[in-house]
């Protein structure tokens, strides 16, 4: 049992212990990726190219494409990003997708970053996952997490891994515990859509851009808070409700049980028979690498094509105005300042989560703090989260996501905008 011990020490040590290097306090695998960015930043965008060719190329090598129409999209969408990817990479194209807000953007703070991290991240996920501890820490909150979020106790680690890393690593948890038969897949969409969230990392980006962080400490638990009140509402309702609990093909069910008695020995059973089906520690890691580098592939091309066209149709077109009265009723009807402004970048959020922030950096506090949180408890925008979940084997519904979202988006404003009014 020395793994359990050792190897989820160190998991937990890289996932969720801030570490303060320098002048800068974030998590050790955080450490390592930005250690990675500053010494050979040259070499990056061609590794990333390299990455985002691989994954275009995979779903017609390995026929996967012909699945469904969902897939088929996002395969084409994965070889319109590498085409995106040459560009920027190497300096040709059109002067509008060169503009700060635009490739740059999309190529530096999300491909780059989301390249080194998922590999990486997936070496010590084996470690986290691995060797017993989502077992022991699932028996022991399973009877919090079934009867509030319909989830099993070992989703927990999940939602944690989220906001202490990031949805890509949640993802791949999720990914990994479902193609085990941990997860069905309506527990998996749950997690996907409910955990899978920006991490602390980034809230501070937008705490910063929105001048929240001497109200940090407010901002980051409010958040926390209403993301997970949300995800209790939305499992109780279509479309999460109806999806089926169908297991990953090919994969043997291993729900988790209920445990009478003493739960903490049941924790330690569960725990100590996690370990002994171990195949190996090597083995463990070189399967979990492989998983990071192929969700890799499928996140980084997807994140050119679909996060561009939603900064395009932010920038030029009217589609998120139009999309903005969708959650005009409940803004006007709540009282903010500024009620059309703030549904508008709720709208907006669905493209990228960092967009809400940069239309009300001129706005009133109260303002500013709802469309942060919501920003962050929606979930679900399409620049990078929604590739990233699509790049699992969980199968995905783009139009039940869409319903996710909006319901998301809707009962996070109704829960945040009378805490804003009532804390600003």
């Amino acid at each position: 049992m020395w793994k359990f011990f050792v190897l989820s020490a160190i998991g937990i040590l890289m996932f969720f212990v801030p570490v303060t290097i320098g002048e800068r306090s974030t998590i050790p695998l955080d450490h390592i990726v930005s250690w990675l960015r500053t010494s050979v930043p040259a070499v990056l965008p061609y590794y990333a190219l390299a990455l985002i060719a691989a994954g275009a190329a995979y779903p017609f090598l390995t026929r996967t494409w012909r699945r469904d129409t969902t897939t088929l999209v996002f395969s084409l969408a994965r070889v319109v990003g590498l085409v995106v990817g040459v560009m920027l990479v190497f300096g040709i194209g059109p002067a509008w997708l060169f503009a700060e807000g635009m490739g740059p953007f999309l190529l530096n703070a999300l491909v780059i970053p989301v390249g080194l991290l998922v590999p990486i991240g997936a070496v010590f996920l084996a470690m986290l996952v691995g060797y017993g501890l989502m077992e022991f820490i699932g028996v022991l909150v399973r009877p919090f997490m079934r009867p509030v979020f319909r989830t099993p106790g070992r989703s927990a680690i999940d939602a944690v891994a989220s906001f202490v890393g990031s949805y890509s690593l949640a993802l791949l948890i999720t990914n990994r515990v479902y193609l085990e038969g941990k997860y069905h897949r309506r527990e998996a969409m749950i997690i996907a859509t409910g955990f899978s969230t920006v991490s602390a990392t980034f809230m501070i980006v937008v705490a910063n851009a929105l001048d929240l962080m001497e109200h940090w400490t407010l901002y980051f638990w409010s958040t926390l808070l209403i993301t997970f009140l949300v995800t209790a509402v939305t499992v109780r309702i279509p479309p999460l409700s109806r999806e089926p609990e169908d297991y990953a093909p090919g994969v043997d069910p291993r729900p988790e049980q209920d445990h009478a008695g003493n739960r903490f020995a049941a924790a330690w059973r569960e725990a100590r028979a996690t370990v002994a089906a171990d195949p190996g520690v090597g083995r463990t890691v070189l399967t979990n690498l492989k998983d990071g580098f192929v969700m890799a592939m499928a996140i980084l091309p997807s994140i050119l094509s679909i996060g561009l066209l939603g900064l395009v149709l932010a920038e030029f077109t009217p589609v998120f105005d139009w999309l903005g009265y969708l959650f005009y009723p409940i803004t006007w009807a709540l009282q903010i300042p500024e009620p059309m402004l703030v549904a508008k970048a709720a709208a907006l959020g669905v493209s990228e989560m960092f967009l809400p922030a940069a239309l009300v950096t001129e706005s009133a506090m109260s303002v500013k703090f709802v469309v942060a949180v919501v920003s962050v408890s929606q979930i679900i925008f399409f620049s990078a989260m929604v590739p990233s979940l699509v790049g699992t084997q969980i199968p995905v519904s783009i139009p039940r996501l869409l319903v996710v979202w909006f319901l998301r988006v809707a009962i996070s404003l109704a829960l945040t905008i009378p805490l804003a009014l009532l804390l600003f």
